[in-house]
């Protein structure tokens, strides 16, 4: 049986303190142990930087027309700032959707990070036909980083 498809939309003005709330929640799942909430304001920042300098940021909503998750790429070097999907969507095909989408904008190849300790991210990332092309580590948090690249084609 197929995942329900959640629809999709552009991110709107009103949207901050929701998609905030949603990556606090997200990453307070993961288990690593770092106070998210104290990095909220860092993210409301980065959404709104990034905006500005003409990335875009992709919103799905959950059966109730309420935003579960979001994408931020920037279309013209096709990093992959932020994926989030909400506790309750995991495994839901949101983020399929939400990865399908910034490869969709995507120029080319699309890139992100990825703490090295999170198997369940590094899991769904194979799956979606990205593979390691580096490594780094974290300038917020210093933990280890994987590099990923999807190429279409």
């Amino acid at each position: 049986m197929n995942a329900p498809v959640r629809p999709l939309r552009p991110i709107e003005d009103g949207d901050g303190p929701a998609l905030a709330d949603l990556w606090v929640a997200a990453w307070r799942d993961s288990g690593f142990a770092i106070d998210f909430e104290a990095r909220r304001a860092w993210l409301v920042e980065r959404l709104a930087a990034h905006r500005t300098a003409g990335g875009a940021i992709v919103v799905g909503l959950d059966a109730r027309g309420r935003p579960a998750g979001f994408a931020a790429i920037d279309p013209a070097t096709g990093y992959l700032d932020q994926l989030c999907v909400a506790p309750a969507e995991k495994g839901a095909g949101l983020a399929a959707a939400l990865v399908a989408e910034a490869k969709r904008l995507a120029v080319g190849a699309v890139e992100l990070d990825v703490n090295e300790a999170n198997e369940r991210a590094r899991r769904f990332y194979a799956r979606e036909g990205f593979v390691v092309v580096g490594r780094g580590s974290s300038a917020q948090s210093g933990l280890p980083t994987l590099r990923l690249r999807w190429t279409p084609g």
